[in-house]
Order: structure tokens, then C-alpha cells, then sequence
């Protein structure tokens, strides 16, 4: 049997911040890029390696199009140095966020099995929380094999609403460990600590499970209620 191993791809050195390490992973394509563009200038050389060269070229720039979105959406998060005064339902703002990504899931033929009883709110912002929650679902679906089953399930944990999501691994993406939808696990995370909570990765065999934890509301308990809520 495989044993259970913690991860966040990309995985962040310990003691270096998400946007420090995605500026380290841009200097790979960059640095490519430049000695490809100095290697060709260097003297005259056959068509095909212009080409050849071109081609490297456009991919790097990609895959650095990639990073810079990525050091975009992490620049943009909201940042606050006190809890948000606002509150939502984290129970609804799933189905919704699920219902809205179905026929993503439909086109990779992914079924979608949730799992979210009715909960007290948390302390959140209702636009923050619901672009936290499509691009936690939206990577997770990419990252998923075609035919499977996403399952996600959402429970009240000891002071914090959680989500869990678990998947069977699709095919390694391009550009691993720096593709879009582990970059968006990436900013997931961010976003999750810019309101107090945390998203935690860990990958057993070709099963992935990501675990997302929001504060309550000091002024709400959790509910006891295991039921699922009604669609």
C-alpha cells in the first residue's frame, strides 16, 4: 500500500513565500529564452534551426504567460489586516459554483458528487469566497482523469467550514509543476490564508485530496446537522 505524502503543487520551498517562488520560477523561461535569442544571433545558421528556435521561443513565452497571470491573480488578492466584517453561506456558494462548472465536468465526462448540509456562515466575503471556491473546483477539475469522479464534501470542523475534494490524477500537465491548474491550487491556498483559513494537499497512489478550511463567524456555532442539502 502507498503511503499518504503532504504536497502542493507547486510546492513552495519552506521559508519562501508563494509570490518569491513563483518570481524564482520565472527566471527559468526567461533565462532560456535570452541565451536561445544570443545562440542564434551568434553566427548564420540554417533555416530550420530559426524555425526550431522560434517555436522553443513561443513556448517559453507561454509558459511565462502562465506565471505572470498566476503573480497577477496572487498581487490582486485582497489583502486586510483585520477579519471581514461580511458573512456567507459557504453550503449554497458551493452547489452554485459546482452547478456553474457542470458542464466543464460534463465535456471531461467527470461526475460531480457533492456533499455540503446546510451551514451556519462564515466570515468572508461573498465575491472573495466565490472566486476562492470556482478556482479551487475549476483546477481540481482540470487536474482530474477524464471518466472519474470528483468528489467534494463540505462538513463543520472545529471552528472552521471545510471543504474537502478529492480526485483520481489525470495525465501530468504540460509545464508540471507550474501549469494553470496547479497554479490555481497555488492561489487557492493564498486565498484561503488571506481570510484566516488554509488549504492543505495531500496525494495517496494517484488519488489526490485537497482539504479547504474557512473560520465560523465569532457569532455563529456550527450546526450538528449531518443531512445532505436538498438540490
Amino acid at each position: 500500500m502507498s503511503s499518504a505524502r503532504p504536497q502542493l503543487a507547486p510546492a513552495v520551498p519552506e521559508g519562501r513565500s508563494p509570490l518569491a517562488h513563483l518570481l524564482h520560477a520565472l527566471n527559468q523561461p526567461l533565462t532560456g529564452l535570452q541565451c536561445s535569442m544570443e545562440l542564434t544571433l551568434a553566427g548564420p545558421r540554417p533555416a530550420d534551426h530559426y524555425i526550431r528556435t522560434l517555436r522553443e521561443g513561443l513556448d517559453l513565452v507561454s509558459r511565462m504567460r502562465t506565471l505572470v497571470e498566476a503573480l497577477r491573480d496572487l498581487t490582486d488578492l485582497p489583502v486586510s489586516s483585520r477579519p471581514s466584517e461580511s458573512v456567507c453561506p459557504l453550503d449554497r456558494l458551493l452547489y452554485e459554483t459546482a452547478a456553474e462548472l457542470a458542464p466543464v465536468a460534463e465535456a471531461r465526462e467527470i461526475r460531480l458528487s457533492i456533499i455540503a448540509p446546510a451551514m451556519d456562515p462564515v466570515r468572508a466575503d461573498q465575491g472573495q469566497l466565490s472566486t476562492l471556491l470556482f478556482r479551487f473546483l475549476d483546477s481540481a477539475l482540470s487536474l482530474a482523469r477524464e471518466k472519474s469522479e470528483l468528489q467534494i464534501a463540505a462538513a463543520s470542523d472545529h471552528g472552521a467550514a471545510s471543504v474537502n475534494v478529492s480526485w483520481m490524477e489525470g495525465p501530468l500537465p504540460e509545464n508540471s509543476p507550474f501549469s494553470g491548474p496547479e497554479l490555481g491550487l497555488l492561489i487557492t491556498r493564498a486565498a484561503a490564508e488571506r481570510l484566516g483559513g488554509s488549504l492543505t494537499q495531500t496525494i495517496t497512489g494517484k488519488r489526490q485530496t485537497c482539504l479547504l478550511q474557512i473560520p465560523w463567524t465569532h457569532s455563529h456555532r456550527p450546526r450538528t446537522s449531518k443531512g445532505e442539502r436538498p438540490r
